[in-house]
């Protein structure tokens, strides 16, 4: 079912709009901006075509070079109380496809699918090579290009991968050799594992890239068989590291896409990924400035099929909000994300608990007692804890760790100070309140 919006007035008849999905992340068009990740689930035509089918308005092709020998076993997932896979772990390196028929695929993929978005991945070492697999590429007819500066195993040893996206000037050249010899938009896929993100994706500006996508995985060790001593994923009794990527790296995704989204300098069109799993997630990384988003670890563990939820919860959400096309949602939250700074230090919460809500679990009193400000205690004839407002400190701690939604609640407290950053604080033009929770 479509999501409309309603824009009739109180005097006029209204008129049900349906919210336009319609993606263009430098120059490359999608109908919806859900695509696939370069990754196993964009290997081949056949996928590609039945992702298309499912309702994903891109691909990014699993990245092309000189194909490669992948090991066995290459995943590792990790499991948390009873959740499977909250995070993946992979050591796979790029195709192991001849590019002939890569090439060939591609090419009637998007014959099939005019209207969708086929990006093709590269990852190659010199510039004649980079110009050979450019040509190839945009002769499928392909929507644009990635360049792969992102990948922490296997092919970073090889000089390729995440060595070159840790070096913004050698980023920087290599854009620029992409661009010189592309027809089509140029897309510079950035390497999370750096301690800034911004000199990136600046150096992918000065290149002359039509944008970026991020983050790629994080360099990681996904966990350790004690029974045989071995990390995983095993392979003949060793490990490596991987990347890291699934539901559990979304916030440090959402913290790379925000930093170069509010940078002043960069102004480019970024492709959102990173532990990307349902519409909300989706809207998230919107919000904070992407144009599309990229899914790889969700569908490998549930399928192609997410995507319907997808497009509909995001539909469901813009139209709720009046927003008639993604313009209106992309970028929206990027003016609320500030330094800690400029944060006003007088603005003052604290817990309120729903009594009618309350089941008396005490998880709020043991995380208050023991990791926080001892200010929620257990009352005696009564399964509902008290507050002492006196010491809350409004961290929401406990909030977190209450498992009924909406029992507790943290409630602003007129204290009477004017609002005052830590900024203003240390240049003497700002008063910050009394410390509450202190104790000694």
């Amino acid at each position: 079912m479509s999501a409309t919006i309603d824009l009739g007035g109180p005097t006029l008849k209204a008129k049900k709009v349906t919210p336009d999905l319609t993606s263009n992340t430098g120059g490359i068009i999608s109908p919806n901006p859900f695509w696939l990740a370069s990754a196993p689930p964009a290997n081949s035509g056949d996928q590609v075509k039945r992702a298309f089918d499912a309702g994903w308005g891109g691909a990014v092709w699993k990245t092309l070079g000189q194909p490669i020998q992948n090991v066995s076993s290459r995943f590792g997932g990790l499991h948390y109380r009873g959740q499977r896979a909250i995070g993946f772990n992979n050591i796979e390196l790029i195709t192991d496809r001849p590019l002939e028929t890569n090439f060939r695929e591609i090419a009637e993929v998007k014959r099939l699918y005019p209207k969708h978005a086929v990006i093709v991945s590269l990852m190659v070492e010199t510039e004649a090579e980079w110009r050979e697999m450019i040509l190839r590429s945009i002769d499928t007819g392909a929507d644009g290009l990635e360049l792969n500066f992102g990948c922490p195993h296997g092919m970073c040893e090889r000089g390729m991968g995440s060595a070159v996206g840790q070096e913004p000037k050698v980023l920087e050249m290599i854009t620029s050799w992409a661009v010189k010899y592309s027809t089509i938009p140029v897309l510079v896929k950035l390497t999370p594992n750096i301690d800034d993100i911004v000199p990136a994706g600046l150096a992918a500006r000065a290149g002359g890239g039509h944008g970026v996508s991020l983050i790629n995985t994080i360099k990681s060790i996904i966990g350790v068989d004690l029974d045989r001593m071995v990390p995983e994923p095993r392979v003949n009794g060793l490990s490596t590291n991987g990347g890291y990527c699934g539901a559990a790296v979304k916030p440090i995704a959402l913290h790379m896409l925000a930093a170069l989204a509010r940078e002043p300098g960069f102004g480019l069109p970024i492709s959102g990924i990173g532990g990307i799993t349902n519409w909300r997630d989706a809207a998230e990384f919107l919000a904070l400035g992407a144009s599309s988003v990229q899914v790889c670890t969700e569908v490998m563990l549930r399928g192609y099929r997410i995507v319907e939820d997808m497009i509909e919860g995001l539909s469901n959400f813009m139209a709720e909000r009046g927003m008639a096309k993604l313009d209106d949602l992309i970028g929206r939250a990027v003016p609320a994300y500030s330094e800690w700074g400029d944060l006003d230090m007088n603005y003052e919460t604290v817990a309120k608990i729903d009594a009618d809500k309350c089941i008396g679990c005490h998880l709020c009193v043991v995380a208050c007692d023991d990791g926080a400000h001892q200010c929620i205690h257990a009352q005696a004839g009564t399964h509902v804890p008290t507050v002492d407002e006196s010491e809350c400190v409004g961290c929401n701690l406990c909030q977190i760790v209450c498992p009924v939604p909406d029992c507790i609640t943290m409630v602003q407290v007129q204290n009477g100070y004017p609002p005052a950053t830590w900024n203003e604080h240390t240049a003497g033009t700002g008063t910050l309140r009394p410390k509450k929770g202190v104790h000694y």
